[in-house]
């Protein structure tokens, strides 16, 4: 996957956050579970286009680093979303595949990226 495809799938994804959020009910828990996931998911695409802007290996791996720790935090979000019952397993468990599947792919990036020399 290159960059560019990455830039659009993790914007997609903060895209999605932002319209589960809109679906939670109208609690204080959920409001304020809601808060954190909005932050963690859209840090992932903020984030990753910040990694892509680094100016050295060592600061991409920095960088994309945060990214593997907000797609890994909204993942657990989601997860707290599920399993406290706030949604539906149908309107959360592809977004939460979504925020795993992204958690592997920038370690393996990582990993490559540190790898190279």
């Amino acid at each position: 996957m290159t960059p560019e495809e990455l830039k659009r799938r993790t914007k997609h994804f903060a895209l999605r956050i932002i319209h589960l959020i809109d679906t939670l009910p109208h609690t204080t828990t959920a409001r304020e579970i809601g808060k954190q996931l909005l932050r963690s998911g859209t840090s992932v695409a903020a984030n990753y286009r910040s990694a892509c802007r680094a100016r050295s290996k060592p600061e991409f791996i920095a960088k994309i680093g945060l990214v593997i720790e907000e797609a890994d935090e909204s993942a657990f979000w989601l997860e707290i979303i599920l399993e406290g019952k706030l949604l539906q397993h149908t309107e959360v468990e592809s977004i939460r595949q979504e925020a795993e599947e992204l958690t592997r792919i920038m370690s393996k990036s990582r990993a490559t990226a540190r790898k190279k020399d």
